[in-house]
């Protein structure tokens, strides 16, 4: 009587990850997530990217020199955050910001930049 089991070949170099390979190059557009809460529920957020942070510099920058009173300099930072960092957050009109609660709004922004390596509690 013969058996039909089939044994599966395994190769030489079968513990060599595609990562590995390429070397730290594999990780460039890699995201990393988290889940943190929102308005009740729990939303993905991404660690921010160097062009990503680049840019909301710019934008924090630029809002620097408006004065206290403009408060759309402020949200339009905010907006640049949750935009790149939050899963779904590119499809966010400014519109559909004003139909946030601001204090929800701070919280993810915040819960971003800590997550991206900003503030005491970076990278947390």
């Amino acid at each position: 009587m013969t058996s039909n089991i089939k044994i599966p070949k395994i190769l030489k170099d079968n513990n060599m990850s595609a990562v590995a390979a390429v070397g730290i190059k594999g990780f460039v557009g890699r995201k990393m997530t988290q889940k943190t809460d929102f308005m009740g529920d729990k939303v993905n957020i991404h660690r921010l990217s160097v062009s990503q942070i680049q840019d909301l510099q710019a934008k924090a920058k630029a809002a620097e020199g408006v004065s206290e009173n403009d408060e759309e300099a402020g949200l339009e930072v905010l907006r640049v955050v949750i935009r790149a960092g939050v899963e779904g957050g590119a499809d966010m009109t400014d519109e559909d910001f004003k139909e946030m609660p601001m204090d929800e709004l701070s919280k993810l922004s915040n819960a971003i930049m800590k997550f991206s390596g900003f503030g005491a509690e970076a990278g947390k």
